[in-house]
């Protein structure tokens, strides 16, 4: 009996500790550098062209100096201990701040700096009413509208005006991906515009 009980004691402790160590929806607490992530390839989660990327972290996961993404928006790592506070944004804001509200669920829209207005008022929409925060990102790649990143899942799109825009809102907002889902992204740096 107390040799059955081990059993089961150490298959928990195998089982929770393969978990800990790696996923694609969390991070690999194996010490690597915080802006670190590698792109697995499609997500296969119901929407065309999201991107599954595992994200490398260590403890501590937050950090005051700025990090060094090598995925730019980054989706996730370590990041800034004070988070964003969600909604929209007419300015560009700091990505170590922004993978904080990711690790909470919220949902990163970062825009084209040199959308019309009628794109912008898309984008400010998806901001007002849900776990979004969006922002002017000056190093968008040349033909890129928007980038939706989620912790750990990203997709990028050429039009704000694709249906996949909204669904990827809907499906990753507060998403089981995200470390720390149901987080707040209220009340942190930043103050939205409504």
């Amino acid at each position: 009996m107390r040799s059955h009980r081990m059993a089961v004691v150490a298959a928990a402790l195998l089982l929770i500790g393969g978990v800990a160590a790696c996923s694609d929806a969390g991070g690999d607490e194996s010490g690597l550098a915080g802006g670190e992530s590698e792109v697995l390839g499609d997500a296969d989660e119901g929407i065309d062209g999201v991107q599954s990327i595992r994200v490398y972290y260590s403890d501590p996961v937050h950090a005051e100096s700025v990090i060094d993404y090598d995925l730019r928006p980054p989706a996730g790592g370590i990041h800034n201990s004070v988070w964003w506070s969600c909604g929209f944004y007419d300015e560009a804001i700091p990505d170590e701040h922004v993978v904080h509200d990711l690790e909470h669920g919220a949902v990163w829209l970062a825009y084209d700096p040199e959308l019309d207005d009628a794109d912008v008022e898309v984008i400010h929409d998806l901001a007002r009413d849900n776990k979004v925060v969006a922002a002017p990102y000056p190093d968008l790649e040349a033909g890129t509208a928007v980038v939706a990143t989620a912790w750990a899942r990203q997709l990028r799109l050429d039009s704000v005006d694709d249906a996949r825009l909204a669904a990827f809102v809907d499906q990753y907002q507060d998403g089981s991906q995200s470390p720390e889902s149901g987080g707040s992204c209220e009340g942190g740096l930043g103050e939205p515009i409504p």
